[in-house]
């Protein structure tokens, strides 16, 4: 039976158990941890250190963008070229159990069993997504009236009359990624260059809202890729940065979100992505550690398997 007929034959209540809301809901497919690679180049180099990640498994797919099951996976090599890493679709995979997986990984739409009655779709990351999110103004000043009432203040002293438009303003200004996708910031800035060696933007500054208390955390970026004659333009990738940062995150997720978004843009040999942030959640509230700042790193490619590569890219990120 193809995923397709399973689909169209699952119960909206099925349908609906099955549905995976969250902010990147293949995200728990690349959180699986550093014994399981997304990327499936060999290793140049015999030494190992402490830098060192996990061999890769080729046969490791990932879900990307929407798409139905894609995989990291070399392209060929002529000559002296380096392997590139691209996003190969493969179909719909089935369990390791030989059946299909319960999760829809495709778009839903308004054919969709259970969701004939919906008036717009858009994708897997934000599926009842009016018309335009300035529509929700009205709705989330409300809830920000309705937040200064719970909190003991008066919504209608001088000072608040209009905050809570402001606040809702302020808050689809925080989550404009949502509204954002790598096709449109790229537009086109992917350029033909004989240039293999490696490419390193560092200190991009990064604003997000963590997703567990919606507060903020900031911080840098720092992106490595090595080319296969594709260069992107410089400030695309500042663009990607903002894309996935511009919504409710933690910080293990961006930092794997814009390896993947890179990797897709330009399919390079590898790319490299470290990011370190201050979270309010810890300075502000909680164990109130104001000096405490978080490093999270993703590695593709030869970043992952040659140590040098990998030596080099950080040696980079870390000079003054």
């Amino acid at each position: 039976m193809s995923f397709t007929r399973q689909l169209s034959e699952m119960s909206a209540s099925e349908l609906n158990d099955a549905i995976d809301d969250t902010n990147f809901p293949q995200a728990h497919i690349l959180s699986r941890g550093r014994n399981n690679s997304v990327c499936s180049t060999s290793s140049t180099s015999g030494t190992s250190s402490l830098a060192d990640r996990p061999q890769p498994q080729p046969e490791e797919a990932i879900a990307i963008m929407g798409t139905p099951t894609e995989e990291l996976a070399p392209a060929p090599v002529t000559g002296n070229q380096r392997p590139r890493l691209i996003l190969k679709t493969n179909g719909s995979s089935p369990d390791s159990d030989g059946t299909q997986p319960k999760t829809p990984m495709t778009p839903r739409t308004s054919t969709t069993p259970g969701h004939e009655k919906c008036t717009f779709h858009h994708d897997l990351e934000l599926d009842h997504k009016p018309p335009t999110r300035e529509a929700l103004l009205p709705d989330m000043a409300r809830s920000y009236r309705l937040l200064l009432g719970g909190l003991g203040e008066n919504p209608d002293r001088q000072g608040l009359i209009k905050t809570p438009e402001r606040a809702a303003k302020a808050m689809l200004y925080f989550t404009k990624g949502y509204d954002q996708s790598l096709e449109d910031v790229l537009n086109g800035a992917v350029f033909d260059e004989d240039h293999d060696e490696m490419v390193v933007v560092k200190d991009i500054e990064m604003f997000s809202m963590c997703e567990h208390h919606l507060v903020p955390f900031y911080g840098k970026v720092s992106i490595g890729y090595l080319p296969c004659n594709k260069i992107l333009g410089l400030s695309k990738l500042a663009r990607i940065v903002e894309i996935f940062s511009r919504r409710l995150q933690v910080q293990e997720r961006l930092t794997k979100q814009i390896a993947v978004a890179v990797t897709q843009a330009v399919q390079p040999a590898g790319v490299a992505v470290v990011v370190e942030g201050v979270h309010m959640c810890m300075v502000m509230r909680g164990v109130q550690k104001i000096n405490s700042k978080t490093v999270t790193s993703t590695m593709l490619g030869v970043f992952r398997d040659d140590p040098k590569t990998r030596e080099e890219f950080l040696n980079l990120v870390n000079s003054k």
